[in-house]
């Protein structure tokens, strides 16, 4: 009976012992704890399905990366334009597709579409087309926004209710609004490097000013850690963001998944409201409604 008293007493000390080791090795919920990626569907507000003379990745595929990164919708454009009257026409099962007009032909158009008066009769075109729901994504520049010609675009787009995708400065940006108040503008990038209080003061001042958030600097750290000032900016502006892939070039296609990674780990360390709000909720409340089909 001895015997069996000291052999309890050991296995409950065996036990307690244990117990205080499996403690000290569990994760500490604290500072270097990482929140879980965001794990909703997501918006690709920034793709490009460029054919120069023919896409690098053929339908099919571009499908499959978007359905393996919960991709459920896309502002889709490519240059020329038929590679988004191809998505358009394929009507993807599961991927809701909202086709910008692109103002190039060929990419050296990137340097002259905003003084060349082709480029609006290409848009005018386009548009008749009968599903558009903006221009852009386009590139222009300090005062080369200032022209009539980019003004004239301004106004077509307003008088349609289209939205305006810019990969501007902010001084273009100054200028397409100056073109016309009623402007609805995505900014591309969001200006890239703008401080964090001066993108707040320009949401403030537009309200039909929207970031786009593909290779925006700062949001977060080499860890993945989002960062002071982008936290309290989405906390007060998360209705005024988007994000995207920028397939660019073929590298970006490589990089897909990655690029989604990257977003889904730092809008997992924001509130679920305004995750879902930049990941998805935004562009289905300016672009929407999303089709049920």
């Amino acid at each position: 009976m001895r015997t069996s008293t000291n052999g309890t007493r050991l296995d409950r000390r065996l036990m307690q012992r244990l117990l205080v080791v499996a403690a000290l090795l569990a994760p500490c919920p604290g500072a270097d704890a990482q929140p879980a990626p965001y794990r909703h569907d997501v918006f690709d507000a920034h793709m490009h399905w460029n054919q120069e003379p023919n896409p690098f990745y053929p339908l099919d595929k571009v499908l499959e990366i978007f359905r393996n990164n919960g991709v459920t919708g896309i502002l889709a454009t490519s240059r020329p334009n038929k590679g988004t009257h191809q998505l358009v026409e394929a009507k993807p099962p599961g991927l809701w597709i909202v086709p910008f007009i692109r103002p190039y032909r060929v990419r050296a158009d990137i340097q002259t579409w905003f003084k060349d008066p082709a480029i609006f009769e290409l848009i005018k075109d386009e548009y008749q087309r009968g599903y558009y729901r903006g221009v852009g994504e386009f590139h222009v520049n300090g005062n080369d926004a200032a022209g009539p010609l980019v003004k004239s675009i301004v106004d077509f787009a307003v008088e349609r209710d289209l939205y305006l995708h810019a990969h501007c400065d902010e001084p273009a940006l100054l200028h397409l609004f100056a073109h016309n108040p009623k402007a609805k503008i995505v900014w591309a990038h969001t200006g890239f490097s703008t401080p964090p209080a001066r993108v707040r003061e320009l949401l403030d001042k537009y309200p039909a000013l929207w970031g786009e958030l593909s290779y925006r600097s700062g949001i977060a750290d080499g860890q993945g850690r989002l960062s002071d000032e982008w936290r309290a900016l989405f906390a007060s502006h998360s209705d005024r963001f988007l994000i995207g892939s920028d397939t660019w070039i073929n590298e970006r296609w490589f990089g897909y998944d990655t690029i989604f990674k990257t977003y889904r780990a730092w809008l997992g360390q924001l509130p679920e409201d305004q995750a879902r709000r930049i990941a998805s909720g935004n562009a289905v409340r300016l672009f929407g409604p999303r089709p049920t089909n």
